[in-house]
């Protein structure tokens, strides 16, 4: 593909030679023969500083900010941002083929895209799926490195999606990938926002930066669906233009969609969907957030046009999603459940909802992430004493930091509160102890690794499975 190509739609500085591109990227360690190299500046590392030895290197450009004086430079005013519409125009704009569906939020993402992708599909429509746990073209499942992976890695998907027949993509999208500008250039037939609450402040270091990051996905949305119960679900979309904007709620009567009469079971939640029409929804997934999921992807769907008995239907036959209040088999008396929840609000979620269906104790065995936002360990903590009737504290993934340092900041939150508890350091020992002291009709849940089946420690990555650790821990005392 000609560089001119690649370009097209994009605003250049300076002339350029038009020559003949073979593959683009922004890792300077994958630049070959033909390549094109996008000089992008990270927290560690610039691209800017390697770009004449990635011409040398056979690169046959590279997009730069500012003139550094080198053969093969274009100049561009934000290669980051320049790099999304490059890959898209790379691989022929695939997106512009597909029912882009973006959601954002700080809980609910995942189950909710899977959900809104059950819906689609039950109405005969072939879809792609992007986002946390796995990204799925029609069945097929390709592995997931983040959330929303990286502009190349996306386009290559859309790209697949097209060539597979999908009508439209359900994806997540992160507030890093919306900062770091993964999705410009994209234009979303329908933006969701599910709630906001603390979570990467270590990353986006103020408040008001994380929630204009997850604004940006609705400045590029045709339809917008929001949270009318969250505080920030108004906001996110105030003094924007929409084709249309429909809202969904439980606690207030002022929405488009408002879930009423809600029930809560061990096997999942019911609750009138009230609307244009009234239906009855049900949802086999338990807990208190499914209704918020559940309600959202619903939404969703008949925002988009879907018929309301078959958004009912589809969400009655939906199923649940790997680490998000998953039921791990035991075969025994109590009850042990993988949820992923590594946040204040997610832990408060998980516990309450649990606690509305738990007929013994609530056993929460969880830690927090090393090198992440640390303000967020004594709140955790506190929660978790609050809500549970035994806690177990442990670590999750470390990473550089001492695996005690973490939970001694998760401790200060749990000062002056009753609840029993215990420390148990390694995560592993931590699920023998939970299991080995289990009383009959238990809940033990096991927070914050989800879907993960690795762990981060400051000496390297390992493999760590919960629902094998499990498993072993019940083999060894059959």
């Amino acid at each position: 593909m000609k560089l001119s190509q690649i370009l097209k739609g994009i605003e250049v500085k300076n002339d350029f030679e038009d020559r003949e591109v073979l593959d683009v990227t922004q890792d300077s360690r994958l630049v070959k023969e033909g390549s094109l190299f996008v000089c992008v500046k990270g927290a560690a590392f610039d691209g800017h500083d390697v770009a004449e030895e990635m011409m040398k290197n056979g690169a046959v450009g590279v997009i730069v900010e500012r003139d550094l004086g080198i053969d093969g430079q274009i100049i561009v005013e934000n290669s980051r941002e320049t790099y999304s519409p490059i890959c898209a125009n790379f691989f022929g704009n695939p997106a512009q083929k597909l029912k882009l569906i973006g959601l954002t939020g700080t809980n609910g993402k995942t189950t909710t895209t899977f959900l809104i992708k059950q819906i689609l599909e039950n109405s005969g429509k072939k879809v792609g799926l992007i986002g946390t746990v796995q990204n799925m073209i029609c069945d097929e499942i390709y592995p997931a490195k983040y959330t929303t992976p990286d502009p190349y890695e996306l386009q290559k998907l859309f790209a697949m999606m097209v060539d597979a027949g999908c009508e439209y993509c359900v994806m997540e999208v992160s507030s890093q990938a919306l900062a770091q500008g993964r999705v410009s250039g994209l234009r979303f037939t329908l933006g969701a926002f599910t709630n906001l609450t603390q979570d990467h402040l270590d990353y986006h270091k103020t408040w008001e930066n994380y929630f204009n990051a997850k604004r940006r996905l609705f400045e590029n949305c045709d339809i917008a669906v929001t949270n009318a119960d969250d505080e920030y679900g108004l906001k996110i979309v105030e003094g924007l233009d929409f084709d249309k904007l429909v809202t969904y709620a439980v606690n207030t009567n002022d929405a488009d969609l408002i879930a009423k009469n809600v029930k809560f079971k061990s096997n999942g939640v019911e609750y009138e969907l009230v609307g244009d029409t009234i239906g009855r929804c049900t949802c086999p997934i338990p807990g208190r957030f499914s209704v918020y999921n559940s309600l959202c992807a619903c939404t969703c769907a008949l925002a988009l046009g879907i018929d309301f008995y078959t958004v009912l239907e589809a969400i009655s036959k939906s199923q649940g999603v790997k680490g998000r209040i998953e039921v791990v088999p035991t075969g025994k008396d109590f009850t042990i459940i993988i949820d992923y929840a590594h946040s204040p609000d997610g832990l408060e979620n998980i516990i309450t909802s649990l606690k509305e269906i738990a007929k013994g104790r609530v056993v929460t065995l969880f830690g927090c992430g090393g090198d992440r936002d640390r303000t967020k360990r004594p709140k955790m903590g506190k929660i978790a004493a609050e809500l549970s009737d035994f806690c177990i504290v442990t670590s999750d993934n470390p990473r550089s930091e001492n695996p005690s340092a973490i939970i001694d900041d998760i401790l200060e939150g749990m000062k002056g509160i009753n609840t029993p508890y215990v420390v148990v350091e390694q995560r592993k020992d931590a699920i023998e102890y939970a299991i080995k002291n289990a009383k009959k009709d238990d809940i033990i849940l096991l927070a914050g690794k989800g879907h993960e089946t690795y762990q981060i420690l400051p000496t390297g990555t390992i493999h760590f499975d919960e629902r094998e650790v499990v498993a072993e821990v019940l083999s060894a005392l059959d």
